[in-house]
């Protein structure tokens, strides 16, 4: 039985375990990629035994996760699904969709839409192709920022400000040679994002795969989310790249004027 479940219904006690739970999240949740038990501790203000019982409470509900080899501790998938039924209350990955198997059906390649996290990504809705070889990745995974195309083409959108404070959060983990590895070249990148409308994955991610996104904005011309086609560079050739990145960023549009947003001029 967890703490949160020792307290008597509508009692003082479980109001301030409540309170404190919600604010282990928040902190968790800001700092990205993960903290120890001291941190959080003295962030909150609580004794670290006290901490140490309402993370393990927590753990057990799916909502932080505690990597053994580190001890830090992050969000977990729990805390992801019940974000997401904000998603569901706004309904733009319902009204994407369309737009989504539109495009699939135009490029014949995968299509993902992800959103920004801290100085990740998370992947939201997916609508596969057909083909045999083909990048499908999990619901709720989070990406690097640095090395996918949705995270570029969000970043791209936002002031140089906001998007140097993002940038210093990223460790720049080199996942391919062809990743980029420190601010100076990402924020090259960005330049030509913001020329073409659309951001490229090079095979930054993984070798032999490439990745084309396009941001998508709410009413506020916020970018809230990116739409991406990924493939293999077998097939998504550098002759196909102009073309592809037309269709993604018309796919985003349409998705962007379906949900009542404006493109960021």
């Amino acid at each position: 039985m967890t703490e949160l479940a020792l307290v008597k219904p509508g009692g003082k006690g479980q109001v301030q375990s409540l309170a404190r739970a919600f604010g282990l999240l928040e902190t968790v949740a800001e700092a990205g990629v993960g903290l120890g038990l001291s941190h959080i501790a003295a962030r909150m203000g609580l004794a670290p035994s006290t901490t140490h019982r309402l993370l393990n409470s927590m753990r057990d509900l799916g909502y932080v996760e505690n990597d053994p080899t580190t001890g830090l501790w992050s969000v977990g998938l729990q805390a992801f699904r019940v974000g997401n039924a904000y998603l569901h209350k706004r309904d733009f990955v319902s009204q994407a969709r369309p737009f989504m198997k539109k495009l699939v059906a135009e490029v014949g390649e995968t299509v993902n839409m992800a959103i920004l996290d801290q100085d990740n990504v998370v992947f939201i809705a997916q609508v596969e192709c057909a083909e045999v070889m083909r990048m499908a990745v999990p619901i709720g995974r989070r990406g690097p920022l640095h090395a996918s195309a949705v995270g570029k083409a969000i970043l791209a959108t936002l002031t140089t400000g906001e998007a140097r404070d993002i940038m210093g959060r990223i460790d720049f983990t080199a996942l391919t040679v062809k990743t980029h590895r420190n601010m100076t070249a990402l924020t090259a990148d960005l330049a030509g994002v913001r020329r073409r409308g659309y951001a490229l994955d090079e095979e930054e991610q993984s070798l032999g795969m490439r990745c084309i996104a396009a941001p998508i904005f709410d009413e506020h011309q916020d970018a809230i989310a990116a739409i991406s086609i990924s493939g293999p560079t077998v097939r998504l050739t550098d002759n196909d790249i102009e073309s592809a990145g037309q269709a993604v960023m018309t796919a985003a549009a349409d998705i962007t004027r379906s949900i009542g947003g404006q493109q960021k001029k």
